[in-house]
């Protein structure tokens, strides 16, 4: 599987805006690595497109009234025309918005494709930062979602946000659902640098799966974002990486056939790991505990 990373600018709470510039990134994953005519399908063409969190809708909102004024329902017409995309290029998407379900407010990531809206998740660890301070928590499980591309056949997604990745036990929970990849979209700041050298490598090797983490860029209401996205792969091994906070595309090779073999062989007969059989989970139950106030 060919994936495309894109690390991104935002309009403050100007989704149609938004939604121009994703398509233009959209196309220009199509071309794949090289500068030839985007292709539909075939080696040139990315399979799976990432975007940072809630790259529709800007993210440093300063009241939940003013958040809503920007957010989305599922059913708008802007992804109706992000699925006519996808059916164009032949790919699956990944994009983080601004959910607005009833009187509910989520910072949302959505799975995208030919079919449709395939999954959306609701972001559940939320830190004291921007509109994470006004939104609702989701409440849904975390999962991996079962997906057919046109040239590397079935593969399994996984959805996350930003602030979820600083916890290892959602992105293992998300592994043992069978993920071939976890797409996180991140709005890290420049405060956030460490964190985006740290983070995804660690959780690559925790699972031994490929792991994409998608950072957007520029300045919103005093807050600047720092890039550095980056693809990893099994074994935390960096397959590519932004060096800088300016806008790119980062591209990569996923062989998903080595993320799904977890028992990894440094030297034959003689040193052989399995991060999932090797669990001793019956020893764990203190992570599932309640903390004490």
């Amino acid at each position: 599987m060919l994936i495309a990373c894109v690390q991104s600018d935002v309009s403050f709470a100007q989704p149609e805006a938004n939604l121009a510039r994703v398509l233009a990134w959209m196309q220009k994953a199509a071309h794949g690595p090289s500068d030839s005519a985007p292709h539909a399908a075939g080696p040139a063409a990315a399979e799976l497109v990432v975007f940072p969190e809630c790259m529709l809708t800007g993210y440093t909102f300063d009241s939940r009234e003013q958040a809503r004024e920007a957010a989305l329902e599922t059913e708008s017409p802007i992804f109706t025309s992000l699925v006519e995309a996808a059916t164009d290029w032949n790919q699956l998407v990944t994009i983080g918005f601004l959910e607005r379900s009833g009187e509910r407010l989520y910072n949302s990531a959505a799975l995208l494709g030919p079919d449709g809206m395939i999954g959306c998740y609701r972001k559940i660890h939320l830190p004291g930062l921007g509109v994470d301070r006004f939104v609702d928590r989701g409440e849904q499980a975390y999962q991996s979602y079962p997906v057919e591309t046109a040239r590397s056949g079935e593969a399994s997604i996984g959805l996350a946000i930003c602030y979820d990745a600083s916890f290892p036990e959602p992105m293992r929970v998300l592994g043992l659902s069978g993920a071939d990849v976890i797409a996180l979209g991140t709005n890290w700041p420049k405060e956030g640098l460490h964190t985006s050298m740290i983070v995804p490598p660690a959780r690559s090797m925790e699972n031994h799966l490929y792991f994409v983490a998608a950072n957007r860029v520029g300045n919103e209401n005093g807050f600047a974002f720092c890039g550095r996205s980056s693809i990893c792969g099994p074994d935390g091994v960096v397959l590519a990486r932004s060096d800088d906070d300016q806008e790119t595309i980062l591209f990569a090779e996923a062989d998903l056939a080595i993320a799904r073999n977890k028992s990894i062989e440094r030297t034959p007969g003689a040193h052989v790991i399995d991060r999932f059989a090797d669990r001793r989970p019956e020893f764990y139950g203190r992570i599932v505990e309640t903390p004490d106030k």
